[in-house]
């Protein structure tokens, strides 16, 4: 970061984004504000919502230490490194800033001296021991010959320490999951008379109204081996766990930019325990959230914090508590998942993002102003875009395809939250890569590993479905590739925009409302006859031959003489006698044309008219720069 401006910043960060899509500018961003705290600030470290573990002042420049974890780093002297206690909600990104009222009200703080005074650890080793015993003989019988004792070892200091947690919880948590009722569960199974007995005790928070059994929870569950806290959905709850799986796949490049900061965290286990903890003894590789969140029905829904009996002894009844809350605080956004049918809004409130700006306005007017086109002809196209839900521009080389194609993607987002996107097409260019297929990848186990991958169409259709306003795709050079291939069931759903079709590797796919696909197709590369006629059908085709009132209102104060041009123009055109392959103006659309005149006529035209009259030497000798240059630059 060291020496580095804000563009190339911006420019280092599309390039990682280009190769990182479940990265997010906003998490980049965090780097440059840290990067940029300046000497003599005033900063507060704190841990998580709930704590301000010192005070102090930047006394040196941002640097970075290559090869280790968090190596970026800031030279401060600590003040004051008493803990303090606070209830600051938003501080869930890792750089806040903060406005002196808040900083001083945080100074004014009633320290807490020392460490605080609160019991030791709840449980003991006895608490294990007995639930070794019980897992070994879990009975009714064995439960009840030490009840006493499974009360006031294990039962109790549970119930305490999980009553004390819902004070340290933000008010959006208290108010959607029930804290006090039916919270807890029993030893003792309800097997019909045979004589059972759960090996472990559990409690769990649940969405008020929702049942225990059944619902997305936020979890601490204690055993023999360890105590463990995290999200689960109860074993009963197959409404949540499709709502989940369903937000999971539909907001996919959203939830992974929104818990990119709540779930990167080497603590958290992902998967069901049983999974967890064999792979764990095994020595294989820890499933990373990434991997766990694309797919969470795979390895199981599950999120947790273990803690071997060893080091819940070593804390004390408030660091344990502490931790759990730290923990439910960073989950609860999976809770959302599970029981919002819309949870973006949600779990965006409660990780306070800034709500999205809306695009830039960009006119119809402004749009035929810089392209040099008819007003009336746009609003036609526009027509056309809206009514079929996808067009081709197409024309000769050299007619400025691409440029109107991203200045209609431009008017068509303007004053909305949707995207546009380029993608261009080759004849290597497959179904696979657009739609969805098998990619091949390094496994953890250093093997290959084959998993099936959504294309560019299919992702982009993901991110479409999280804007309410219309987003596009352009496609440029679309007839490079063998469209038919390319495009599999989209074919049916470019017509049939309402429908829904299974993919050919599972699954069901519809394209939302608010898509728009612009193609540009160059006729000199493939004829427009030469395209699927049933694709035809599919697409509005808007057409851009030559306009030379375009180069005359380009160049209207630039004091260059164009009619000699123009007429030369008409002229090559004339003798080519294929309007698909026509010479367009935008080789000329450039400032100082008359100092490049000559090397675009050189190197771009006269190339271009040996290819095409190749069996014809004596009309490409009649356009050479030496035959035509006098009537170019009189």
């Amino acid at each position: 970061m060291s020496g580095l401006s804000k563009a190339d910043f911006n420019k280092r960060c599309d390039e990682l984004l280009a190769n990182h899509p479940d990265w997010s500018k906003q998490g980049l961003d965090q780097v440059w504000k840290f990067a940029h705290i300046q000497e003599g600030d005033r900063i507060v470290a704190n841990r998580g919502t709930t704590e301000v573990l010192g005070i102090g002042t930047v006394s040196g420049q941002y640097f970075f230490v290559p090869g280790v974890e968090q190596g970026q780093r800031l030279p401060a002297d600590w003040e004051d490194i008493r803990t303090r206690r606070v209830d600051e909600g938003g501080w869930r990104k890792a750089v806040v800033e903060l406005d002196s009222e808040k900083f001083e009200k945080i100074v004014k703080t009633p320290p807490i001296n020392g460490p605080p005074p609160v019991p030791d650890c709840p449980f003991s080793s006895r608490t294990f021991e007995l639930l070794s015993q019980l897992r070994q003989n879990p009975t009714k019988a064995f439960y009840g010959e030490n009840q006493d004792e499974f009360k006031t070892k294990l039962e109790e200091p549970f119930r305490a320490l999980l009553a004390a947690v819902p004070h340290q919880l933000p008010d959006q948590i208290t108010a959607e999951m029930e804290t006090e009722k039916g919270v807890f569960s029993r030893i003792l199974k309800n097997d019909w008379g045979k004589g059972g007995a759960w090996d472990f005790f559990w409690g769990a928070f649940y969405p008020k109204g929702g049942k225990r059994t059944e619902d997305a929870q936020l979890y601490v569950s204690i055993n023999c081996d360890r105590l463990e806290f995290g999200f689960y959905i109860g074993d009963y709850g197959s409404g949540p766990r499709n709502r989940f799986l369903r937000n999971c796949r539909t907001h996919s490049a959203a939830v992974f930019r929104a818990l990119e900061n709540v779930l990167a965290d080497d603590d958290l286990r992902f998967g069901q325990r049983e999974d967890v903890t064999t792979k764990a003894e095994a020595g294989c590789e820890r499933l990373d959230w990434r991997t766990w969140l694309t797919d969470p029905e795979a390895a199981g829904i599950r999120v947790a914090v273990f803690l071997n009996k060893n080091a819940v002894l070593d804390r004390s009844a408030a660091q344990l508590r502490d931790e759990i809350v730290h923990t439910f605080q960073r989950l609860f956004p999976l809770v959302l998942l599970a029981t919002e049918d819309d949870p973006l809004p949600a779990i965006g409130k409660y990780l306070g993002a800034e709500p999205p700006q809306p695009n830039p306005e960009y006119t119809i007017e402004k749009f035929a102003e810089e392209a040099f086109l008819p007003l009336e002809d746009l609003k036609r196209w526009v027509r056309a875009v809206e009514r079929k839900g996808q067009a081709i521009l197409y024309g000769p080389p050299g007619t400025g395809k691409t440029f109107v194609a991203e200045r209609l993607a431009r008017h068509l987002i303007a004053g909305g939250d949707g995207f546009s996107e380029v993608v261009q097409f080759h004849p290597a260019y497959a179904y696979e890569d657009f739609m969805q297929g098998i990619r091949p990848s390094r496994g953890s186990n250093g093997g290959l590993d084959y998993p099936l991958v959504p294309g560019r169409f299919l992702e982009f259709c993901r991110r479409a479905r999280e804007c309410k306003e219309r987003c596009v795709l352009i496609v440029d050079e679309i007839n490079r590739a063998n469209l038919s291939r390319v495009f599999g069931e989209l074919m049916y759903l470019l017509e049939y925009r309402n429908a829904e079709v299974p993919l050919a590797a599972g699954g069901v796919f519809r394209i939302p409302t608010n898509v728009r696909l612009i193609g540009t197709m160059n006729t000199a590369d493939r004829s427009i006859a030469l395209v699927d006629h049933a694709l035809r059908r599919r697409f509005a085709f808007l057409a851009l031959y030559p306009n030379y009132d375009v180069l005359r209102e380009y160049h209207a104060e630039s004091g260059f003489k164009l009619e000699g041009l123009i007429n030369i123009l008409r002229h090559v055109n004339q003798e080519i006698a294929d309007r698909h392959y026509e010479i367009g103006i935008s080789f000329f659309l450039r400032d100082q044309l008359a100092e490049h005149v000559e090397d675009i006529w050189r190197m771009e035209i006269e190339p271009y008219l040996e290819e095409y009259f190749f069996d014809q030497r004596e009309k490409v000798d009649a356009f050479r720069w030496e035959s035509i240059r006098n009537k170019v630059l009189p």
